[in-house]
């Protein structure tokens, strides 16, 4: 297929796929003469995963060339891909003013008798969050901290499963990496839906819970 259609199949705009080849983002299409190029489905796959990776993951350009590349690597360990996905994700970078919540987050790790890598971006990630509640003088949110990672553990072992069901290696790195990215999004978005129920059960007048708590 032509530039036209392979815009058309994939709703990415032309000059945009143009931008994603000078990015090596998407591989070339086999060349037909000086000026034309041929594409096929396989290109169709990428700009829709790229495209993914980019608006519901949030991922920058550059982070994104890296998340491919690990997909495309069909040697790398499925653990350095889960590195490489959490690397690229946005993250925060460790603070001193966070020592005292990092210490916390590692004490809860210690509990569940985790063995996780102190770079690990979730635990400054988490620790921030927490040090946020304090300066906010919502300190007793901290103790939601136990919940979410028990909570993060069922996640984790879903996640895991996936990849074991994946049919073979390369399905394998590419759910590993594609859904550590946009797994975050998909867990963002259910909480929201699980707050929403949560709260008529416990806030609406006409739920039992509120009833009984009167």
């Amino acid at each position: 297929m032509r530039m036209a259609e392979l815009s058309e199949r994939s709703g990415v705009a032309v000059p945009t796929i143009k931008f994603y080849l000078r990015e090596q983002l998407l591989a070339s299409g086999e060349r037909t003469s000086p000026n034309q190029a041929a594409y096929d489905e396989s290109h169709v796959d990428r700009l829709r995963l790229v495209r993914a990776l980019l608006d519901v993951g949030g991922l920058s350009v550059t982070a994104v060339r890296a998340v491919l590349a690990a997909i495309d690597n069909t040697e790398l360990p499925l653990d350095w891909a889960f590195g490489i996905a959490q690397q690229a994700l946005p993250a925060v970078l460790p603070d001193e003013d966070d020592a005292a919540s990092a210490r916390a987050i590692d004490d809860l790790i210690a509990e569940r008798g985790w063995r996780i890598d102190p770079n690990n971006p979730g635990r400054a990630t988490a620790a921030r969050v927490l040090s946020r509640y304090e300066s906010l003088g919502l300190g007793h949110l901290r103790q939601t901290a136990g919940e979410y990672l028990r909570a993060a553990e069922i996640v984790a072992a879903a996640d895991l499963d996936s990849v074991i069901a994946s049919p073979d290696r390369s399905t394998q790195v590419e759910t590993v990496v594609v859904g550590t990215v946009l797994g975050d999004s998909l867990f963002a978005g259910l909480r929201r839906i699980a707050q929403e129920q949560r709260s008529h059960t416990l806030f609406d007048p006409t739920g039992s819970e509120c009833e009984e708590a009167q």
